[in-house]
C-alpha cells in the first residue's frame, strides 16, 4: 500500500513510534497513582520536533476520551494547547480544530485557556537571532505563511463561539490582556490590530470595546510623538539624505543620479510616529471597509460604528489632551456623508453648552467644533453658517448674564473657560471660511458677518482678544477690519500695553496668577502629519491659505515671502509649535486599501 495515496482522515491512523499505553490507559494509571507514563505522555506531547502524524494520533485519543480532561489534567490540557498545530497540514489543523470543538463542549473550565491560546497566535511568532554572540528576540516578520496562520486562527475562534455562544464575555479581557506593548514592532502592532478588528465582523458585540482598546493605545503613542518630535525627525532625515547623495555625487558623474531631488519614503523617520501611521493606516482600512461594501455605501452598518466611535470619543478621545492623529477617525468617517459631520457637531455643541459637563470637557469640546469646521472641505458653508448661528447667540447671552451681575467682570479663564474656547472657536472658523461666505454673492455674505455682531464680543469688558491665541486674534482681526465688521486693533493694542498675568483659578482665598495660557492651543485638527494613513485625510483636509496682503494686519504684510509654504497660520506663534512648517500631505493617491503586509485578508475585512 502507498503511504502517499492513503485517504489520511478515513484510515488508521499512521504507526508511529511513541512510549507507554493509550491515552486512557495513561488516564487510568494515573488516577490509581501510577503517574510514570501520564509524565512521559506529556514530555512526549512537548518534543519540538514532533510530527504531523504523531500530533494526528495523539488527538484522536484525546478526542475519544475528552469527558476524563477534567480540571485534574490541566496541566496535560496546557501541554496539548501548546502544540504546534497552526501552519501545519490540513489534516493536522482540522484534527486540531475537532479537538478544540470537543474540549470546550465537555470542559467549559478550559475555554478561557482555549481562546488565550488561539489569541497568542495573533501576532508573528517570536524567533531568535543570534547578533554579536548575543541572542535577541523578535518576531518573524519574514513570515510568508502569517495569512494563511491568522485565517486558521479565526476559524478556530469562529469554531469555539460555535460550541460556546457565552465566549464573548470571556473574550474581551484576553484581548486587552495580550495587547502587545506599544513598543513592540510596527508590524506586531499591526498584525494585532488588524485580528483584533477582524474578530468584530463576526463577532459584533464587542466592537465597542475593541475599538476603545485599539484607539486608547494608539492615543499613548500619539500624544508621546508630539508634533515638533515628528517634525524634527523628518527634517533632519531629509537633511542627512541630501548630504548622503550629496557625498555620493563628488564620486557619481551620472547626471541623472544628479538631477533627482531628495526623495521622501513612505516610512516615517520618528519610530513612534511610525507604529502609530502603521495603526491609522489599519484603523481607517476598517472604517471603509465597514461603510462601503463592494463599492456600494452601507447607511445601517455606516451609523453602528459611528455610535460606537463617538462612545470611544467621549470616552478615550475628548478627554485626551494634545494628541495630533487619532481623532482623524472620526474625521474621515464624516466625510462620507454630510449627515455623519453635522450629527458629530451637534453632539460637540451639546457637550460645550452643557453645564452639567465638566469645564475642561466643554472646553476641548469647542476646540473639535472649531477645528473642524475650518478644516473639513467637505463641510458646506450653510453647515458653517448653521454652527455660528448657535455659536454666537450662545456667545450673546453669556455676556448678557455677565452685564446683568452689575460687576466688572474679569479675564478668569477658569471661570470662563467654555466662553473664551468658544470665542476662539468662532474666530478661528471665520479665519479659515470667510471666503467662502463671501464667494457668490458679496453683499449677502457681508450682511451675514454683520449680523453676527461681532463687535460686541471683542468689545465685552470679559475681553476674549486677551485670552486668545495671538496668532488667531491678529488673523481674526485682519480679516474683520477688511470688511469692517469689527474693529479689534485698538483692544488688541491695549492689552499688549497692559500685559498682566491671567488669571486661573477664582476659587476662594488668593487668586493664582501666571502667564501660562491654557488655550495654548490645541486644534484637534490641526496638519496631519503621518504619510501612510495620510493619503486618506490629504482630499479632504482644508489647509491654511495666506491672506491676501490688504487682509494683513500692518505688522505682518511684508513678512509673507519667507512663509509661502507653511501651512499653518499658528507657526511660530505658540510654544507648541515653534519654528513648525506644516506638513500636511500632499501629491499622494486617494486610493487606498488595508496593508498586504499585515497577513490578514489584503483588500476588505469581510
Amino acid at each position: 500500500m502507498e503511504t502517499d495515496d492513503r485517504d489520511f482522515l478515513n484510515t488508521p491512523p499512521v504507526k508511529t513510534v511513541r512510549f507507554g499505553g493509550s491515552v486512557a490507559e495513561t488516564l487510568a494509571k494515573q488516577k490509581q497513582g501510577d503517574s510514570i507514563d501520564y509524565e512521559l505522555l506529556k514530555h512526549q506531547l512537548a518534543d519540538p520536533e514532533i510530527k504531523d502524524a504523531q500530533i494526528i494520533n495523539w488527538l484522536q485519543e484525546f478526542r475519544s476520551c475528552v469527558t476524563q480532561l477534567t480540571k485534574d489534567h490541566e496541566q496535560l490540557i496546557y501541554t496539548i494547547l501548546r502544540l504546534p498545530w497552526v501552519g501545519r497540514s490540513q489534516a493536522v489543523v482540522e484534527e486540531y480544530m475537532a479537538f478544540l470543538s470537543n474540549l470546550v463542549s465537555a470542559q467549559t473550565v478550559y475555554l478561557c485557556a482555549c481562546l488565550k491560546m488561539v489569541i497568542s497566535h495573533f501576532t508573528p511568532k517570536r524567533v531568535t537571532i543570534c547578533e554579536g554572540g548575543i541572542d535577541i528576540s523578535d518576531s518573524d516578520d519574514e513570515d510568508e505563511n502569517l495569512p494563511r496562520n491568522f485565517d486558521q486562527c479565526h476559524q478556530a475562534l469562529q469554531l469555539i463561539i460555535s460550541f460556546v455562544p457565552s465566549t464573548s464575555r470571556f473574550l474581551m479581557p484576553i484581548l486587552q490582556e495580550n495587547f502587545p506593548f506599544i513598543q513592540k514592532s510596527s508590524r506586531t502592532l499591526e498584525c494585532y490590530v488588524h485580528n483584533l478588528l477582524r474578530v468584530t465582523i463576526y463577532i459584533p458585540s464587542i466592537r465597542r470595546d475593541v475599538l476603545e482598546v485599539i484607539i486608547g493605545k494608539m492615543l499613548k503613542l500619539d500624544v508621546s510623538a508630539s508634533r515638533s518630535d515628528i517634525e524634527e525627525a523628518e527634517e533632519n532625515a531629509v537633511q542627512q539624505q541630501a548630504e548622503g547623495l550629496t557625498e555620493e555625487g563628488l564620486f557619481d558623474m551620472d547626471e541623472d543620479v544628479l538631477e533627482d531631488p531628495p526623495s521622501r519614503t513612505a516610512v516615517m523617520a520618528h519610530p513612534v510616529a511610525e507604529r502609530l501611521d502603521s495603526l491609522m493606516a489599519v484603523l481607517l482600512a476598517y472604517v471603509k471597509d465597514i461603510c462601503n461594501v463592494n463599492g456600494s455605501f452601507v447607511v445601517e452598518s455606516t451609523k453602528e460604528l459611528y455610535r460606537d466611535l463617538l462612545s470611544v470619543f467621549d470616552k478615550v478621545i475628548l478627554p485626551t489632551h494634545a494628541s495630533c492623529h487619532v481623532q482623524y477617525t472620526l474625521f474621515y468617517l464624516c466625510s462620507f456623508r454630510l449627515a455623519l459631520a453635522e450629527a458629530f457637531l451637534d453632539h460637540l455643541w451639546k457637550i460645550l453648552q452643557s453645564p452639567s459637563q465638566p469645564a475642561v470637557l466643554r472646553q476641548a469640546a469647542a476646540g473639535y467644533m472649531g477645528s473642524f469646521l475650518a478644516r473639513a472641505k467637505f463641510i458646506p458653508v450653510l453647515t458653517v453658517k448653521a454652527c455660528l448661528d448657535l455659536l454666537l447667540p450662545w456667545i450673546h447671552q453669556y455676556i448678557d448674564s455677565q452685564d446683568s451681575i452689575g460687576k466688572q467682570a474679569c479675564c478668569d479663564i477658569g471661570l470662563h473657560g467654555p466662553f473664551y474656547t468658544a470665542c476662539q472657536a468662532v474666530f478661528y472658523t471665520l479665519i479659515f471660511r470667510h471666503r467662502a461666505m463671501l464667494e457668490g454673492n458679496m453683499k449677502k455674505g457681508l450682511e451675514y458677518l454683520q449680523s453676527l455682531n461681532l463687535e460686541r464680543v471683542v468689545m465685552c469688558q470679559l475681553n476674549p482678544l486677551k485670552v486668545c491665541l495671538p496668532s488667531v486674534t491678529s488673523m481674526f482681526a485682519a480679516v474683520t477690519r477688511k470688511y469692517q465688521v469689527a474693529f479689534c486693533y485698538t483692544i488688541i493694542e491695549r492689552n499688549n500695553r497692559n500685559v498682566l498675568p491671567v488669571v486661573r483659578s477664582s476659587a476662594g482665598g488668593d487668586s493664582l496668577t501666571t502667564n501660562t495660557n491654557p488655550l495654548d492651543s490645541f486644534f484637534p485638527f490641526d496638519p496631519y502629519l503621518l504619510r501612510r494613513s495620510g493619503q486618506l485625510i490629504e482630499p479632504l483636509y482644508q489647509v491654511w491659505e495666506e491672506l491676501a496682503d490688504t487682509e494683513l494686519p500692518p505688522t505682518q504684510t511684508g513678512n509673507q515671502g519667507s512663509r509661502e509654504d507653511e501651512d499653518d497660520f499658528l507657526c511660530g506663534e505658540t510654544p507648541k509649535t515653534e519654528g513648525v512648517v506644516g506638513m500636511t500631505p500632499g501629491s499622494y493617491d486617494s486610493n487606498f486599501c488595508c496593508p498586504s503586509s499585515v497577513g490578514s485578508p489584503p483588500i476588505t475585512f469581510q
